[in-house]
């Protein structure tokens, strides 16, 4: 493999980032979100789309695709659904494909195929921040310390009048 085929590759801080964004949609939306990774002529790719109940009314305007199914890579949780053995009719949200250019090492495009953006690095096309804070080890000290008496009542005040009945 050379090292333009790597560079054509999600990695797998990459890969562990794709799935937790379609667990994070699936929160989001309150529906199942999968993201599936392909490959075309050695370019990764991966798909989020949401799938739709196979009760519900068709909508006209949906992009549908199949995900799933017998040698699918579905990423993430998987909506507790069965992604192994089953595919499920889904509303194409959105794709992100990989290209040669460093610049655009990533190109994301809308429900229609169409470039909507690009960006050098996956994170700055994900539309949830997936880093943790830095946090300040002194912060955390002074989070963790602290002087009251926790179970002090915090709203006496022995200046102020009282009530005597």
């Amino acid at each position: 493999m050379t090292d333009t085929d790597l560079n054509l590759r999600f990695s797998e801080a990459e890969i562990a980032m794709l799935g937790k964004t379609a667990d994070a949609l699936s929160a989001y939306m309150g529906a199942a979100v999968l993201a599936e990774v392909g490959h075309t002529e050695g370019a990764h790719w991966v798909i989020f789309a949401r799938v739709l109940d196979e009760q519900a009314t068709p909508e006209k305007d949906l992009v549908h695709v199949q995900m799933g199914g017998a040698g699918a890579t579905i990423l993430g949780e998987k909506g507790g659904l069965d992604t192994a053995t089953q595919s499920y009719d889904c509303a194409f949200l959105w794709a992100i494909e990989i290209t040669a250019d460093p610049q655009e090492r990533f190109i994301r495009l809308d429900p229609q195929g169409e470039v909507f953006d690009s960006a050098p690095e996956l994170a700055l096309l994900l539309p949830f921040s997936l880093q943790e804070p830095a946090v300040e080890d002194a912060d955390m000290d002074q989070a963790f310390e602290t002087d009251e008496d926790p179970d002090e009542d915090k709203n006496e005040d022995d200046s102020a009048p009282r009530l005597i009945h």
